[in-house]
C-alpha cells in the first residue's frame, strides 16, 4: 500500500509540473502575439506608405506635363510678337492695274505692293511713280498725308492711287510707253507695262502736277 501511495504521489507531482509548464508556454505565446501583431502592422503600414508616396510622385510628374506644354505655347506666343523690318523692293511684288471707269473725269491706276518676303514688314509714305512717254519721263506729284507706318503682313497687298489727265483733244497726244515704280524709302525700281489709257493731252506732256500719286493705302480713296 505504501508503494502505491508513493506511485500516486509521483504521478500527481508530474501532472502538476506538466500543468505549470503548459501555463508558462501559454503566457509566453500570449506575450509574443502582441509583439508579432505590432511588427506585422508596422510592416503593413510602412508598405502602404511607400506605395502611396510612389503614386503621388508619379502623379506629380504627370501633372507637370501640361505645365511644360504651356511653357512651349508661351514661347510660341512670344515669337508671334516680333516686329518686322522695313519693306524692301526685293521683298515686294509690284503690280499695276487700270481702275478707270467710264464717266470718270480723270484716268486712274492702282499700284499694288504685295509682301513676298516671308515675314511681316513695315511700310509708309509714297511710292515713286514715273511715266515713260515718247516725250520723256513724267514724275508723279505726291498728294495727301503720308500717314503712320503700316505693318504689311506677309502675303498681303497694299495699293496706291495714281491719277492722270485723260486725252480728250482728239489728237494723238503724248503716248505713255511704260511705268516705273519705286517702293517707299527705296532706290531700286521696277518697270511695268502701263495699264491705263494710252495717252496724255499734249499740253500736259511736261507738267508732272497733272499726274498725282496718293499715299500708301490710298487706292479707292480718291488719291
Amino acid at each position: 500500500m505504501r508503494a502505491r501511495k508513493l506511485t500516486l504521489a509521483a504521478l500527481a507531482l508530474a501532472a502538476g509540473l506538466s500543468l505549470t509548464a503548459c501555463q508558462n508556454d501559454d503566457d509566453a505565446a500570449g506575450q509574443a502575439d502582441p509583439s508579432s501583431g505590432q511588427s506585422a502592422s508596422s510592416a503593413s503600414s510602412s508598405g502602404g506608405g511607400s506605395d502611396s508616396g510612389g503614386t503621388d510622385e508619379a502623379g506629380g510628374k504627370d501633372s507637370s506635363a501640361p505645365d511644360s506644354g504651356g511653357s512651349a505655347s508661351g514661347g510660341s506666343g512670344s515669337g508671334s510678337e516680333a516686329k518686322g523690318g522695313k519693306c524692301t523692293t526685293d521683298g515686294l511684288k509690284v503690280t499695276a492695274q487700270n481702275t478707270f471707269i467710264d464717266g470718270d473725269r480723270e484716268g486712274s491706276i492702282a499700284v499694288g505692293l504685295t509682301n513676298t518676303s516671308g515675314a511681316d514688314c513695315v511700310i509708309s509714305g509714297f511710292v515713286g511713280v514715273d511715266l515713260k512717254t515718247n516725250a520723256g519721263t513724267i514724275s508723279a506729284t505726291r498728294k495727301g498725308d503720308p500717314g503712320d507706318p503700316y505693318t504689311l503682313k506677309n502675303g498681303k497687298e497694299i495699293d496706291s492711287n495714281v491719277s492722270y489727265p485723260l486725252n480728250k483733244t482728239g489728237g494723238s497726244g503724248v503716248t505713255i510707253t511704260g511705268l516705273v515704280v519705286t517702293p517707299p524709302n527705296e532706290t531700286k525700281s521696277v518697270t511695268l507695262d502701263w495699264p491705263g489709257e494710252s495717252s496724255l493731252p499734249a499740253g500736259d506732256s511736261g507738267n508732272g502736277d497733272q499726274v498725282l500719286v496718293g499715299p500708301i493705302g490710298s487706292a479707292g480713296q480718291g488719291g
